[in-house]
Parts: C-alpha cells; sequence; structure tokens
C-alpha cells in the first residue's frame, strides 16, 4: 500500500515541487503514492503534497494570494503535479483552484487547457478526431432526452455505451442490439450524458495503455478481460502484461495522441482494429500505472526536474 504524506501543517516551507491531489478523505491512488516518495527523495523540503480542499486562493491589495485554511500565506510553486483527476473537476472548484496557480506563475504539468480538453470523453475525441487521428465512430448530445437518442436512425448497433465522464471502466457496456439500448435507456442516469461508440470487435476484451511523459512512449500494458466481458480495466477484474517495445505503430500513435491533447503527461488507450492497427480509446491526463511499469516515475520524476531549470 502507498504511503500517505501529510500536507504541511503551522507556518509550511516554501515548496519548489507541489503534488496537487483531491480532497481528502480519499487515499492516494498506489501509483500517486509512489511518485510522491520518489519526489520527496528527489526534493526534499522543498516538496509538498497538497489536497485540493486545504487551500484558500483570491487577491488582497490588487495582487494574487494563497493561503492554508489556517491562514498562512503561501508563495506559488515553481511546478505543480497534478494528480486530481480531469473527469469529475468542477469549473467553480478545482479548475479554478488551477488557474489561479497558473496565473501566479506556477507551471503546471499538465496545464489547464490540458486538462480541460481531457476531462470529457467527446471533447476528446474532437481534438484527436481534428489531429487526424484514428478514433471509433461517436454519437452524443447535450440536451436532448436519452429515450429519444437511442432511437436515431445514425445510432447503429452493437455498440458501446459509456459516460462522457466515467472512469476505470465504470458506467461502459456493450449493447448488442437496439432492443437492449431502448430498454436499459430508462435505467441509465442522467447527470452526465452518454456516449454510443463503434464496437471494435478485434479488440473486445483486450487494451493497450500506452504512458507518455513529454513526448516519449516510457512504458506500455497490454490489459486483457479474465471472463470475456467488453472492458479490460484492472478495476474491473483484467489482467495486465507489459509489453513495453511490442507495439511501436501503437506506441507512436500514443504519443501523437498525448500531442493532441496538449499532455506533458498521458494514460492513452488504444483498441486494435487488426494486425499493427489501432485506434484511439480515450485519453487520461493522470494514469494510474501497474507496478511492474518501473520507467513511469523517473520519466515523470525527470519531466518536473526539466520544469525547475532556468
Amino acid at each position: 500500500m502507498a504511503a500517505e504524506y501529510c500536507s504541511p501543517q503551522g507556518n509550511p516551507a516554501p515548496a519548489d515541487v507541489w503534488l496537487l491531489v483531491r480532497q481528502r478523505p480519499a487515499a492516494l491512488r498506489r501509483s500517486t503514492g509512489e511518485l510522491a516518495a520518489a519526489l520527496a527523495e528527489a526534493h526534499g523540503p522543498r516538496f509538498a503534497v497538497w489536497h485540493t480542499d486545504e487551500l484558500l486562493f483570491g487577491v488582497q491589495d490588487g495582487r494574487l494570494t494563497l493561503r492554508t485554511l489556517g491562514g498562512a500565506e503561501l508563495p506559488a510553486p515553481r511546478v505543480v503535479c497534478v494528480r486530481q483527476v480531469a473527469g469529475p473537476m468542477h469549473n467553480d472548484r478545482e479548475v479554478t483552484l488551477l488557474r489561479h496557480l497558473d496565473r501566479m506563475g506556477s507551471i503546471l504539468v499538465n496545464t489547464v487547457d490540458a486538462q480541460l480538453k481531457s476531462r470529457n470523453k467527446i471533447w476528446q475525441l474532437q481534438e484527436l478526431a481534428l489531429a487526424g487521428l484514428p478514433v471509433p465512430d461517436t454519437l452524443s448530445y447535450a440536451t436532448a432526452p436519452l429515450e429519444g437518442v437511442v432511437r436515431s436512425p445514425h445510432l447503429g448497433t452493437p455498440c458501446v455505451v459509456k459516460s462522457v465522464n466515467g472512469a476505470k471502466g465504470g458506467q461502459v457496456f456493450l449493447a448488442s442490439d437496439p432492443h437492449l439500448l431502448r430498454e436499459v435507456a430508462g435505467s441509465l442516469t442522467q447527470e452526465a450524458p452518454f456516449l454510443f461508440q463503434e464496437y471494435v470487435a478485434p479488440s473486445h476484451g483486450r487494451a493497450l495503455r500506452v504512458v507518455v511523459v513529454d513526448g516519449v512512449p516510457v512504458d506500455a500494458v497490454l490489459h486483457a478481460s479474465r471472463d470475456g466481458t467488453l472492458t479490460a480495466n484492472i478495476a474491473k477484474g483484467g489482467s495486465a502484461a507489459l509489453c513495453t517495445g511490442r507495439y511501436p505503430q501503437a506506441e507512436e500513435l500514443a504519443v501523437r495522441a498525448a500531442h493532441a491533447l496538449g499532455l506533458d503527461i498521458a494514460g492513452v488507450d488504444l483498441l486494435f482494429t487488426a494486425e499493427d492497427a489501432y485506434t484511439v480509446c480515450e485519453v487520461n491526463a493522470v494514469p494510474g500505472w501497474r507496478p511492474q511499469m518501473t520507467a513511469v516515475v523517473p520519466a515523470v520524476t525527470a519531466c518536473i526536474a526539466r520544469r525547475l531549470s532556468p
């Protein structure tokens, strides 16, 4: 289990590097804990972990300010590595904090713009398609009633149905025929829109995750379903096998996808469409990684170090 890192108390010393994570009481992900340990070793007391619910920010006497809940003033760090998952971010909450840090002069990894492009699966597809990258045919909607959407003549089956901001394989299922699609539409939550995506049969139950850092594919893993289900996420019981260098064309596509979204650090999920051919399923701005993917933490640590250089 990853070690927990407590945010500085009292009058914290200025830090050059922050790891910004989601609000308590959520525990750090294992991969985030690994990264925090590496950054603490690299930067010592000039490194700090902050949760988004521990900070106050605003304007005083015409200048931007940043404070702890206890009132201690904090100088903006030089680099902030954002480990707050983009999907659940709210414009008036986490995004506002990121904008404030950016306006105070901090270098964000990843940037606010890149986080915003990555937070919604349709927003991602818009950028990837405009960049000329292969993506599955997809249909979504704004305020149309879901019961009407599933009856659209342009919505073919089988198709993959997923929430525009879901994570870890949640709220994803395969609709095999129009009847099933219409039956389940009434039971789906309306909190966020859904997208209806082309079913990529050759990739059923398997997907590639490539972690890209500063334009380099540093590690890759093949996820596979254990029971023949559609999704291969570890959170859904799938397996993972390290495959770095085995699929060079997929790794090249992952680099292009990260670039299209402006991401310094990205986890790119790819589907198999044929032998040595792939399509981009989705891109994660705050990727996790398996324990055997030992190249990721050194690569991210080096990425941050480069941004500290004059």
